[in-house]
């Protein structure tokens, strides 16, 4: 399916069935959202990658408008509704002062689709290595690659390679290798850390026999 959106570029990759909240500060954008409010229309957020568009983003809707300032800024809370490829794209659409853009409508995610156990395991892994608290839940309808997928020490990179794959499956077969990559760092680190702690100490050492 093809769908015809204006687009608000940003320099993150924002998934399906994520909430996100922004502060709208320039004009163009003040009106593009201003619009979306009036209609009950919504908008794309494509990636911005190192000063370029790769070319894909996500669909997202206005779902609050939590302030607006006597200057016109405002601050909304946004959800992602589907991700899309870009076709064509225009800056400014006709008669607009924003972006927009030709935009090819990717399947809608999956809800509550399987999940690994492998992939979960070395979740609780990660956060048993950063001492956090491991909140996310595997029964939510946002399928559980996009829940943790900017929680995990990826870069933005690896964000945007996640955001094109189509199916669940992949995206955990993705996060899984990455997981076993940081994961190792840390081990490594934590090896590491032990032999440093181990100098300065007084060491009962066999002698050797030549």
């Amino acid at each position: 399916m093809q769908k015809y959106l204006p687009l608000f570029p940003l320099n993150l990759v924002v998934y399906p069935m994520e909430a996100l909240n922004l502060h709208i500060f320039e004009p163009r954008y003040r009106t593009l959202i201003n619009e979306c409010l009036d209609n009950g229309t919504t908008f794309g957020i494509p990636a911005f990658i190192n000063g370029k568009l790769p070319g894909f983003g996500t669909e997202v809707k206005v779902t609050a408008l939590s302030k607006k300032y006597e200057d016109g800024r405002m601050d909304i809370k946004t959800e992602g509704i589907r991700v899309f490829r870009i076709l064509d794209f225009q800056n400014p659409m006709a008669l607009k002062p924003y972006a927009g853009g030709l935009l090819e409508m990717l399947p809608m995610p999956e809800v509550r689709p399987f999940v690994m156990v492998g992939l979960v395991e070395r979740v609780k892994t990660l956060y048993r290595f950063i001492d956090e608290e491991n909140t996310f839940d595997v029964n939510k309808p946002q399928p559980y690659s996009y829940q943790i997928a900017h929680k995990i020490g990826l870069t933005l990179e690896e964000e945007y390679q996640l955001l094109k794959m189509p199916t669940e499956a992949e995206r955990q077969g993705y996060l899984i290798q990455n997981l076993e990559r940081i994961i190792n760092t840390l081990q490594e680190i934590e090896r590491t850390k032990e032999r440093i702690s181990m100098n300065g100490h007084f060491k009962n050492l066999d002698p050797l026999n030549f």
